[in-house]
């Protein structure tokens, strides 16, 4: 396929030789959810030569309003494979890479080797935190996102600007309690609201591979409000923040330690339930509001609502293994921490992967 005709308007506007240097770029881009299929879709369309994809979860029904990729065919087919299948039928002429299982310590440093940028695009703070370590030891650009309600930011770490580098750690230091910043499974979000903030990350990454770093958001974030159209820049400079040095220390940190995600307290698998709650005097609480649908079908659920739950605990007494379940594990984390001040005597878990994979 002629690749000058293809991408005819562009070249008009940044020349020939840009368009090559983008058709060379390679990108890695972390999670393929409301951020990064519009990512994604837009470097496909500009002709990045070689995507990589990050992502080990499935396609579910509930991801359909805002993950473009995706249709209803796909529901419970792995978002790695879906994606690629969409981006080859745009454009052929790009290669794509994927990995389709969790980010970690241990694999984090090869998978992000020989690609030029990393876009960030996850919903899950230990995970932010541990690929802005390895990417500043790295020396690999990363193009920041995050959503809230009709909010969204962006940022652009580990790229020198006026003498020096900033990462993630410089414009958040510490992590928030997990119940005070919610993920977009529990706050909800608008398909515009996640598209508008792919297109800056895109942005952002297209900036970077042309050059124009003076025009990118380094040492900056911005906030964009979609109500009010509000744009907010914010300047923020280096801290002395204590983060690892090396690979081997990124290891070693226990990032959902340091993200207030107590290991040992959340079950991963619907067959970690199952195992779960096989024992006896075990149940499983769904935390979520009365009026939150659909109902858990898969396993018998108590329904106890986190905002009622101090006044309930009377129901609970019987229990020796109690896990808790909500959207995405966030209220049934609280509900935990909730639990252990009144039985702490008890096995107590939290669900992580929420009500979904519980509905037939």
């Amino acid at each position: 396929m002629d690749r000058m005709t293809r991408y005819t308007r562009q070249i008009q506007l940044i020349g020939s030789e840009n368009q090559a240097k983008l058709h060379r770029a390679r990108v890695l881009v972390v999670g393929v959810g409301g951020l990064g299929c519009p990512v994604l879709e837009l470097l496909c369309s500009a002709g990045i030569g070689t995507l990589g994809l990050v992502d080990f979860d499935k396609v579910e029904l509930h991801n359909l309003h805002r993950q473009f990729l995706f249709a209803e065919k796909d529901v419970q087919q792995l978002k790695t494979a879906v994606a690629v299948e969409r981006l080859q039928a745009r454009n052929s002429d790009s290669i794509f890479r994927t990995y389709p299982y969790s980010l970690s310590a241990q694999n984090v440093f090869a998978i992000i080797d020989g690609y030029d940028i990393v876009v960030d695009c996850t919903d899950n703070f230990a995970v932010r935190y541990l690929l802005s370590d390895a990417c500043a030891i790295a020396g690999k650009p990363l193009v920041y996102g995050a959503l809230y309600h009709y909010e969204g930011q962006v940022s652009v770490f580990n790229v020198e600007k006026d003498g020096y580098t900033t990462t993630y750690r410089d414009l958040f230091p510490t992590p928030p309690q997990p119940e005070e910043v919610p993920t977009c499974n529990e706050a909800g979000i608008l398909p515009t609201v996640s598209s508008m903030i792919g297109h800056l990350q895109a942005n952002e990454v297209l900036k970077l591979l042309l050059g124009k770093i003076d025009d990118c958001l380094v040492h900056t974030l911005l906030l964009f409000n979609t109500q009010t159209y509000q744009l907010t820049k914010i300047k923020y400079c280096k801290m002395n923040t204590s983060s690892p040095q090396t690979p081997k220390e990124v290891e070693g940190y226990n990032y959902p330690a340091f993200c207030h995600q107590t290991e040992g307290e959340e079950l991963h698998s619907v067959e970690d339930l199952q195992a779960f709650l096989a024992q006896e005097n075990s149940v499983l609480v769904d935390v979520r509001e009365a009026d939150e649908m659909p109902k858990i079908n898969l396993f018998k659920a108590l329904e106890l609502p986190l905002s009622e739950l101090p006044t309930q605990w009377e129901q609970l007494k019987t229990y020796d293994h109690i896990c808790f379940v909500c959207v995405a594990g966030v209220r049934s984390m609280k509900a935990l921490r909730f639990a252990k001040e009144v039985f702490a005597e008890k096995d107590l878990k939290s669900y992580k992967l929420g009500f979904s994979s519980l509905v037939k």
